[in-house]
């Protein structure tokens, strides 16, 4: 799978890792032992960010176990997700704890108090227990914010939501970021899982083979990081076998803009639009 370099962060990342929010957020020996193979799998054909968060309950706690021997081998983007800065520092030094004491993205989640928690962040960061700082917004709403935090200088690498029925970064985020030098991370790239509820048919997929997709989801994660303005993108997945064929997508060649257009289309035809 191509790795990009994330930004300032520097370090070379898939352009297809996974998240675990909603999926992660398990107990009990048999739903954990399948989220370890499912680590397991995406490590093996080379999707090896992981993104995490407080925010998802025990999906930190989870990812850190499914990770406990091979923690060396992937890279990990979590959140602080606190309005105060002790809860702040409460969570990071769990999260540390889950993840062997490095972290190699950590975020601020939804820019919750964000002037707080920035500088505990570079501290850890002077401290070499992480590399990389992000800042993280899901609503186009906050972009004015967003953009504000990225001007400051100070952050590293972004988690913004892009699909083909969402498209509202490319008007100012992602060039902005681009100009920065900010890596990119993006969250929902198959819209939580609505954009593959109804799939084109077989014969309107065929034209995309070519690119080495063959199914909707493949076709929809290739159009995302055909775009050399991302860095990577995060499906998550519960199901075994599914972080194989998301990663079938990261490999060029890439759609060009013909292409894009074309899965933009389809994306709105199936949805009803």
């Amino acid at each position: 799978m191509e790795k990009r370099v994330l930004g300032k962060t520097h370090l070379a990342v898939p352009v297809i890792g996974m998240g675990t929010w909603r999926t992660f957020d398990v107990r009990g020996g048999q739903e954990e032992g399948q989220r370890s193979q499912i680590v397991e799998e995406a490590i093996r054909v080379g999707a090896n960010f992981f993104d995490s968060s407080p925010m998802y309950g025990e999906a930190e706690r989870v990812l850190g176990e499914a990770l406990r021997k091979s923690r060396d081998r992937a890279f990990i983007a979590t959140k602080v997700w606190a309005s105060s800065l002790r809860e702040g520092k409460n969570q990071i030094q769990q999260a540390l704890g889950f993840f062997q004491g490095r972290v190699e993205v950590y975020q601020i989640h939804n820019l919750v108090a964000w002037q707080e928690h920035l500088p505990v962040l570079e501290g850890l960061k002077a401290e070499k227990k992480i590399q990389g700082i992000g800042a993280t917004h899901y609503s186009p709403f906050a972009f004015g914010e967003l953009r504000r935090v990225m001007d400051t200088g100070r952050i590293d690498a972004i988690q913004i939501p892009y699909h083909a029925l969402e498209r509202t970064v490319e008007r100012e985020i992602l060039p902005l970021a681009h100009a920065l030098g900010l890596g990119v991370i993006v969250m929902r790239p198959l819209g939580e899982g609505r954009l593959v509820q109804r799939s084109p048919g077989a014969a309107e997929l065929q034209p995309f083979k070519k690119y080495g997709v063959e199914t909707w989801a493949q076709v929809l994660l290739k159009w995302i990081v055909s775009n050399p303005q991302v860095h990577t993108a995060i499906p998550a997945t519960s199901r075994p076998g599914r972080m194989t064929e998301n990663a079938g997508a990261g490999d060029p060649p890439w759609f060009g803009e013909e292409e894009r257009e074309r899965v933009c289309y389809l994306a709105r035809k199936t949805a009803g639009w």
